[in-house]
């Protein structure tokens, strides 16, 4: 298998040749959406995003398909796309549903990862706590969608995987929207570091614990939004 030599040649195409391209409009999309650079209400033209994104105007029609199932756009027949608005009184009602599911989560992780799984964990909760220093916000917002990803496989759920799915973006992007970047990114880094920690150390009631406090700190900050 050496003497083949394929090792440092197979990493690049499962970054980015591998990549189905609805996946690929999908992954670009969300993070324009989620970091304002398509900002709430603007309208959208499936040939201008194919365009923009060098991609087929199919895979973009699927991608968003699936942007509007978790609520980022809404497709309005024979009128166009928008992106939606930011509600915070639903951001509140998300967040009763969402508390349970990342606790349940959390602790199914911790109790269910493969030790390569933990590994990345720790290496995750290391970065985190860089890029808390660093009040990098794009770089958190990749980092914490491989550390909701990462999450999502270890608990072997496919049924809270998609659960968490419809809310991950909706949440993110109302972080975007409200967050004072130094006062609020490090805390949250930190706080995501602490569950990563925990996971990784198999510790099914710490991490559930972590993740209370994580979604204490953001539903006070929700309110927060909410009064100012």
């Amino acid at each position: 298998m050496k003497s083949k030599a394929p090792a440092k040649r197979q990493p690049a195409p499962r970054k980015t040749g591998y990549i189905p391209l609805t996946d690929r409009a999908y992954r670009e999309l969300e993070e324009m959406i989620v970091t304002l650079r398509l900002l709430p209400g603007a309208l959208l033209s499936e040939h201008a995003l194919a365009q923009r994104l060098k991609i087929g105007r199919t895979p973009i029609r699927e991608a968003l398909q699936r942007l509007a199932r978790e609520g980022l756009v809404v497709i309005m027949p024979r009128r166009g796309i928008r992106v939606s608005d930011i509600d915070l009184g639903m951001q509140l009602r998300l967040m009763e549903v969402r508390r349970e599911i990342e606790r349940l989560m959390a602790r199914l992780a911790a109790e269910r990862a493969s030790d390569e799984e933990r590994r990345e964990f720790i290496e995750i909760a290391e970065e985190m706590l860089k890029v808390g220093d660093s009040n990098d916000d794009i770089a958190f917002y990749r980092l914490d969608q491989r550390f909701n990803n990462l999450v999502a496989a270890a608990t072997r759920n496919e049924f809270a995987q998609r659960s968490i799915g419809l809310m991950s973006a909706v949440s993110r992007r109302f972080w975007f929207r409200y967050c004072e970047r130094e006062t609020h990114l490090a805390t949250t880094a930190k706080l995501h570091a602490a569950i990563a920690q925990a996971i990784a150390a198999g510790k099914a009631k710490a991490a559930a614990a972590a993740s209370d406090r994580l979604m204490d700190y953001i539903e006070d900050f929700m309110h927060k939004s909410l009064a100012g």
